[in-house]
């Protein structure tokens, strides 16, 4: 798989059965140490310390920490010292990947005063020609072009398509333009910035697609209206080999082959600091890490991951796992998988992903037991009153490859670009019909963006469920622990510090229909 970035950047427990809450080990024991009192010790103001930082680094690094940037080795930095501060071992998990370095990207609008607009080529899609495809404007006579009748009685050959974002598949659009006649493609955003998109897989169209902003594209749609309007697409680019690296550690302590992983993707987008998307789950799951250290030694070994270059396609998560893949047992040591990818959003809900599929059919094979660790979050949060919804177990951010691979996974999210309903704001308040993150993806996702009291909700959520695996994943795997840790045995994960993962990891990135991200939990 290659991923692309911008041009800008790269030339210039517990045992929980389900619905019942039930006593750890620790509890029926009278043990001062259980997930509800390590819960109270992971704070909001000590995961927003390191967003602080976080804010700090991007604000000294070009305004971002994306992958591939001093952005995000600085923010690898911060996360290492303190981790090792708090007394763990840490290690740079390298890969390398097929890179996209866009040559061009634009959209040339002929009008009487000639135009041109910036816009993102689609993962997946062909390159132009040199100098681009020309054409008259054409649209779909509902603006969507979700089916192919919407092109009905529309001249659409050798034209360059211009349409809206929503309700169905970037991918369906560009099909249903090209069987039209269309020679490129350029679907618009619905809310304000890039469009940033994929077809999904290789080879489904043969004409070059791209994104745009909604203001660009109805400019371009007004310009048409008043007449025709000559088009050039150009979109072109050619690929490099990069590398980047994940950050791992692991507790000294536990069993190692009952391992309890946690992750949460460190990069940014290009465009902005990234601290909701996703500074918060770095910053909770670093919060949650500092304050494990710091207590009782657990059964199981907790093992905690900041993915690099998630943002380019889940690239790191992938390299990982599949490396994990190709030696015998290793994957099997990891007892469960949580993720944890925009926690802090300022129109948040409180989303579970439904492993369950209680509200969403899953669009993937639900691995045996991430039902249980499902219920882990969605128990607790019962417990404490605090209301929560399901969204979509569909795969599409870093726990893919776990879950592709049959490793039990769950995790938790606010939202992304997707729009809040009146039911939801009957739950948490906040507002209908706009984002969740309205910043989502921009450069105002800063520290301004994060609500406190989702964060907090989240931060707890997390803490109690690793410290209930810890002690626990009976529920999730059958594997029963002692009620005192051992030493711990076997050989962890099985990778050592600087070792590279050969070309091209990180098949499929998932991104979801009618996204301009493009993962499942970050979906519309």
């Amino acid at each position: 798989m290659t991923a692309r970035r911008h041009l800008v950047a790269l030339v210039a427990a517990s045992t929980l059965a389900a619905g019942t809450l039930m006593a750890s080990p620790a509890t029926a024991h009278g043990n001062p140490h259980t997930p509800e009192r390590f819960a109270d010790r992971v704070t909001t103001q000590g995961v927003m310390r390191h967003l602080e930082r976080f804010q700090a680094i991007a604000d000294t690094h070009d305004g971002n920490r994306a992958a591939l940037t001093p952005g995000y080795e600085a923010s690898a930095e911060y996360v290492e010292t303190t981790l090792r501060r708090a007394g763990y071992r840490t290690e740079r998990d390298h890969f390398t990947f097929d890179l996209e370095v866009v040559d061009a990207a634009s959209l040339t609008v002929g009008t009487a005063e000639p135009f041109t607009v910036e816009v993102d080529q689609m993962q997946f899609s062909p390159s132009s020609p040199e100098g681009g495809v020309t054409g008259n404007a054409s649209a779909p006579t509902d603006g969507l072009g979700c089916t192919a009748d919407t092109w009905d009685g529309v001249d659409a050959v050798g034209t360059i398509a211009v349409i809206g974002r929503g309700v169905c598949a970037f991918a369906d659009k560009a099909v249903n333009a090209e069987a039209a006649g269309a020679i490129g493609v350029v679907v618009h955003n619905n809310t304000e910035g890039m469009l940033f998109g994929t077809l999904g897989a290789e080879g489904v169209v043969g004409i070059p697609v791209a994104g745009t902003t909604l203001a660009d594209g109805q400019a371009v749609l007004a310009a048409a209206a008043e007449g025709p309007v000559s088009l050039t697409l150009d979109v072109r680019f050619h690929v490099e080999e990069a590398e980047s690296f994940n950050v791992i550690a692991q507790t000294r302590h536990g069993r190692a082959d009952n391992v309890v992983m946690l992750g949460a993707h460190l990069d940014s987008v290009e465009d902005g600091p990234g601290i909701n998307d996703n500074g918060t789950g770095s910053a909770a799951l670093l919060e949650v890490a500092v304050q494990l250290a710091k207590g009782k030694k657990l059964p199981n070994a907790v093992r905690f991951a900041w993915w690099g270059a998630e943002e380019l396609g889940l690239i790191g998560s992938t390299a990982y796992v599949e490396e994990l893949a190709e030696q015998e047992g290793e994957l099997d040591r990891i007892a469960t998988y949580l993720n944890f990818d925009m926690v802090g959003s300022p129109n948040y809900v409180i989303g579970v992903y439904d492993a369950d599929e209680s509200t969403y059919p899953a669009p993937v094979e639900v691995p045996e037991g991430s039902i249980a660790t499902e219920a882990v979050f969605t128990d607790y949060l019962d417990s404490i009153g605090q209301p929560w919804v399901d969204t979509e177990f569909s795969g599409r951010s870093d726990y893919q490859a776990f879950i592709v691979n049959g490793v039990p996974a769950s995790g938790l999210f606010t939202g992304a670009d997707g729009s809040k309903t009146e039911d939801e704001v009957a739950l948490f308040g906040g507002t209908a019909g706009i984002p969740y993150d309205p910043n989502y993806h921009t450069p105002q996702d800063d520290l301004s963006n994060v609500d406190p009291e989702a964060l907090g909700i989240m931060s707890k959520a997390i803490a109690f469920a690793t410290y209930s695996l810890g002690l626990d994943t009976s529920a999730v795997n059958g594997v029963t622990t002692p009620d005192r840790p051992g030493k711990g045995h076997g050989r962890g994960h099985g990778k050592g510090p600087g070792k590279g993962y050969g070309k091209g990891h990180g098949p499929g990135h998932g991104k979801g229909p009618g996204t301009s991200h493009v993962w499942e939990q970050k979906a519309s």
